[in-house]
């Protein structure tokens, strides 16, 4: 190696440290089968941060950066939001994973559904709501998010599904629980909240469970309105619809952002839909909304 080559080597940094916020695929909502039990929401997408001073899903401290080398690939994939159920009764499916290199955001559950013997919500991120009489999906390990909420013995109301920042609440004897909180995060720059779980439906003619954060709002009419979506790429789980056979909705989609020093770029590689920001407060951040492939820094 020659002179300049062995100065450039020991002077210039071959790392970089990146901060992450890491959030999967929303649950969706499943499809109600019958007048004796609301549906539950979809759980919201499992929530990871990295940036000091905020938290990760669950009630977590942030978790740390990672240093990367640089000039080499490292995966990243953006998990869709779960399927509602359509075309028979059953479950809402749970959302898909998103992934930045070691770290994996764990997709939010689906929904469990009244007058079925699919009323438990799913385990995920954040666990789906249960249906009338059901319990609700717990938070996966590691921490990223909160439980769904479950409806006692006797009681109907669909339950609201877990979010990154909160419990889904319980569904009551015929009101519908609402969706769990999400978590705000400054990683772009300015204060935007995400990951929250979705709106239970009720099985009366009463308002159902309402959502904020990207879940979606439970259905209006308790027999044959439509749920809410999640909102894409904020990991949301999806709004109750219905409990009379009226079909669920999907969960949002995840989303994957990386915050990195400004003299740094990106290269977002093929498979990958995303953006590099412009500097701003000695950052730039890149935000990836859909696909699968690699990301490396030069």
């Amino acid at each position: 190696m020659s002179l300049l080559g062995i100065i450039a080597s020991q002077n210039y940094p071959r790392t970089v440290t990146i901060d992450y916020l890491v959030i999967a695929g929303g649950g969706g909502s499943g499809r109600g089968s019958g007048s004796l039990g609301g549906t539950g929401g979809g759980g919201a997408g499992g929530y990871r941060n990295s940036v000091t001073g905020e938290t990760t899903g669950g009630g977590g401290s942030a978790e740390s950066s990672i240093s990367i080398s640089l000039n080499t690939n490292y995966t990243v994939t953006v998990g869709a939001g779960g399927a509602g159920q359509t075309g028979s009764t059953g479950r809402g499916s749970n959302g898909a994973d998103s992934v930045f290199s070691t770290i994996t955001g764990t997709g939010g559950g689906g929904a469990g559904v009244g007058n079925s013997g699919l009323i438990n919500g799913l385990n995920g991120g954040s666990g789906g709501g249960s249906g009338g009489t059901g319990a609700g999906g717990a938070a996966s390990s590691p921490t990223q998010g909160y439980a769904g909420g479950s409806t006692g013995s006797g009681n109907y109301g669909g339950s609201g599904g877990g979010g990154a920042g909160g419990l889904g609440q319980n569904g009551g004897s015929v009101e519908g629980g609402n969706g769990g909180a999400g978590l705000s995060s400054s990683i772009t720059g300015s204060s935007v909240a995400r990951a929250g779980g979705g709106g239970g439906t009720d099985n009366d003619s009463t308002a159902g469970g309402t959502a904020t954060a990207g879940g979606g709002n439970a259905a209006t009419n308790s027999a044959s309105g439509t749920g809410t979506a999640g909102t894409v790429n904020t990991g949301g789980g999806a709004g109750a619809s219905g409990y009379d056979n009226k079909d669920g909705v999907n969960g949002g989609s995840g989303v994957v952002i990386l915050r990195y020093p400004d003299s740094r770029t990106i290269t977002i590689g093929a498979g990958l839909t995303g953006t590099e920001s412009a500097a701003s407060g000695g950052y730039k951040r890149a935000t990836i909304t859909a696909g699968t492939g690699n990301v490396s820094w030069a």
